[in-house]
């Protein structure tokens, strides 16, 4: 079956064509000066689950993800707290990290740091400069002119006159040539990160790392590069003008792939409007496989709008799968031979939207739409068809990183269940009632099942 993956740049889906040798992919990494919220979550999430399925289904990956440890927000950051921007952008990284384990987001690679790449900037940004496409501003650094890459633009449909428009994180410069024109180095001021180099002492500007990352890692070409919408422009279009203009190679990425927008609420995040959630203030409350569920039940590049009734509904439905497998260990125990039930294979079921520009969204409807052809009959299963039932529900979550781990009943909800068992066996109606009240008093159901009772957590907590 092909792999095809909507392009950005070209419109349109792309076959990734199957390759000799490892795919290559690079997505954009954080600006490490403070902790990540829920949308940075939403891309981590999809890009880390695109990878898994990439290498289920044997197409194996090198995921490259830069991280921005130098950078004019971290350097704020650090004034405001009284600290050096290393020490500011080693604590956010860390955090980072910290976040990406508990999402279970284990995919990548390869992380690679700004700072450690200071050698491949300089070496790109003079390539630039031999070439034509970069200026030098006095007692300011070196930019890159807009005006002398014919293609500026084409990823986003943007043209170098609207790119003059634009206010999204464009470099300050009052003798720039173009107002588009974007820092490559910045010259070093008084406090702030600095090499000393060919170029004279200072800093990289925000695009540059990626380029001279990924030429690092990639060359001047590669397969694919990821990132949230919001970074189409200009920082997307930048790596593009960089590249193409310093290795005279085209195309730069075969394919790009960018996440759909998060909201909260139906609005934009904002921590002046009170509704910014972070990831760790996500996991304080839910699981983590319900942040994974809720962003791989959208299509990666539609918007999603994030709301606590969404996270609840997620809550129940994984409650609900969770409760379908613990169901299928108790059924394995039966002894009784086949039941005649019809199981389809869910395994092509739920990869074919996947192959098809990674549509998590039908693929887990899928998923439900198995368990709820089996759920109704599910203590009629046989030991090995309850054992391929709960192999294929398995198989499919474990594609898309989905971590499975059964609640663990208490003892003494156990005792408290073998105690109504032995009231019932000795017709104690009265005493088996109120030992059932009991057990649901404290947060636990109980079905009656042909093989003994079973408990499930009326809530997750």
């Amino acid at each position: 079956m092909e792999i095809q993956l909507f392009d950005t740049l070209s419109g349109r889906k792309e076959s990734l064509e199957k390759p000799l040798k490892t795919l290559r992919l690079f997505v954009c990494g954080p600006t490490v000066y403070d902790v990540s919220h829920i949308g940075h979550g939403r891309t981590y999430l999809v890009f880390d689950a695109l990878v898994k399925f990439l290498r289920a289904v044997g197409r194996p990956v090198f995921y490259l993800q830069n991280i921005t440890d130098v950078d004019d927000k971290i350097i704020v950051r650090a004034r405001k707290d009284g600290l050096t921007p290393k020490s500011i952008s080693e604590k956010f990284f860390k955090e980072y990290k910290r976040d990406m384990k508990n999402l279970g987001i284990d995919s990548v690679s390869k992380y690679a740091r700004a700072t450690k790449f200071i050698p491949q900037i300089v070496r790109q940004v003079k390539t630039l400069i031999r070439k034509g496409f970069a200026y030098e501003i006095s007692g300011d650094g070196y930019y890159f002119d807009v005006s002398k890459f014919k293609d500026y633009g084409k990823l986003s449909r943007r043209t170098v006159a609207q790119a003059e428009d634009s206010v999204s994180r464009i470099d300050d410069g009052i003798k720039k040539r173009n107002r588009g024109d974007f820092a490559l180095w910045k010259f070093s001021k008084p406090d702030e990160p600095k090499w000393k180099t060919s170029l004279g002492e200072g800093r990289p500007g925000w695009h540059i790392e990626d380029t001279a990352i990924s030429e690092h890692f990639f060359g001047p070409q590669y397969d694919l590069h990821g990132g949230g919408m919001d970074l189409k422009f200009p920082h997307h279009e930048a790596e593009i003008a960089q590249q193409e203009a310093a290795s005279s190679k085209k195309p730069f990425v075969k394919i790009w792939l960018h996440t759909g927008a998060l909201t909260i609420n139906g609005t934009k995040m904002s921590k002046s409007l009170g509704n910014f959630l972070t990831i760790q203030d996500f996991l304080n409350n839910y699981p983590a496989e319900i942040l994974r569920l809720m962003v791989l039940s959208f299509h990666y590049r539609t918007p999603f709008d994030y709301s606590d009734e969404v996270a609840n509904e997620n809550l129940k439905k994984w409650n609900g799968i969770l409760e379908f497998v613990a169901k299928l260990r108790v059924s394995r125990k039966t002894k009784q031979g086949s039941s005649g039930i019809i199981i389809h294979d869910l395994k092509e079921r739920f990869l074919t939207p996947l192959f098809d520009d990674f549509n998590t969204s039908l693929a887990l409807a899928e998923l439900l739409k198995f368990i709820s052809e089996i759920q109704p009959r599910v203590w009629e299963l046989s030991k090995e068809e309850a054992k391929l039932v709960e192999g294929q529900v398995l198989d499919a979550l474990k594609v898309l990183g989905f971590r499975v781990k059964l609640l663990k009943i208490p003892g003494k909800i156990v005792k408290l269940a073998k105690d109504r068992e032995k009231s019932r066996g000795s017709k104690q109606f009265a005493q088996s009632d109120d030992l059932r009240k009991r057990i649901n008093a404290l947060g636990y159901g109980l079905d009656d099942t042909p093989l003994g009772p079973f408990l499930w957590p009326k809530e997750s907590t």
